[in-house]
């Protein structure tokens, strides 16, 4: 038997990757993540699956899941939102499979931030601009390492992808307008590819009460940049010289 840490995705269905849609289509159990995973998905596992919800499981629980498939020895599929290394708490999980003696796979899949870039057309990496792209979180139940926190991320300007932080978006604005100034564009995506999607354009200045208007408080990527403008130089790449 074999575990899949499988990457749902940000939420379209369709933008699983082949291979964890036949190993969902395979599993005899399956354990998703909630709300954050596209029911649709389910539907495609046998119909004699047993599934279980992880948001109302813990670690020891889940073992127990493990545990017992072994014991079948049949597949179980563990169905994480967007890409399962990014927040994704599998690496606690690996550690049990390995106590257990029990091989497992990762199968990568979308993660929101690029799912909020595409619905946002937008390029995270722009010729004169900035070439590197940030992605962290606000400090919440997980602490975050001094050095990594907001303001000294923000020195050097990047595009910041900000994970499970919109509920602290008035902190987030205090502590980059110093660095990125009051001007600085801001997207914040809701729910990236779900039919309930929304996007939110402002400055930082005030995007933290268009938040607000819009009665967002979780499920949403904060991005920030100035790669939003959409004012670059052409790439190289594609240069005639």
């Amino acid at each position: 038997m074999k575990v899949y840490f499988i990457g749902a995705g940000p939420g379209d269905p369709e933008l699983i990757t082949i291979k964890g849609f036949k190993a969902i289509q395979q599993a005899a159990y399956c354990i998703y993540a909630g709300s954050l995973v596209n029911r649709e998905l389910l539907r495609s596992l046998p119909v004699h699956a047993k599934v279980y919800d992880s948001s109302s499981m813990s670690l020891e629980e889940m073992a127990v899941v493990y545990k017992e498939a072994k014991e079948r020895n049949v597949d179980v599929v563990r169905i994480h939102s967007g890409d399962p290394s990014i927040y994704g708490a599998i690496q606690e999980q690996m550690h049990v499979l390995d106590e257990l003696g029990i091989s497992y796979d990762v199968i990568p899949g979308v993660s929101s931030f690029v799912a909020a870039a595409a619905v946002l057309r937008q390029e995270l990496t722009l010729p004169g601009v900035t070439q590197t792209i940030v992605i962290t979180r606000m400090e919440g139940k997980t602490p975050i390492p001094e050095k990594e926190h907001l303001g000294a991320l923000a020195l050097a300007t990047p595009t910041l992808c900000i994970f499970l932080s919109v509920d602290k978006i008035e902190e987030i604005t205090r502590i980059l307008m110093p660095h990125y100034g009051k001007d600085c564009p801001v997207a914040v995506v809701y729910k990236a590819t779900w039919p309930d999607q929304k996007i939110v354009h402002a400055k930082l200045l005030n995007i933290a009460d268009k938040v607000k208007q819009e009665a967002i408080s979780k499920t949403a990527l904060v991005i920030v940049g100035r790669v939003l403008e959409k004012e670059f130089k052409r790439s190289v790449l594609y240069s005639q010289d």
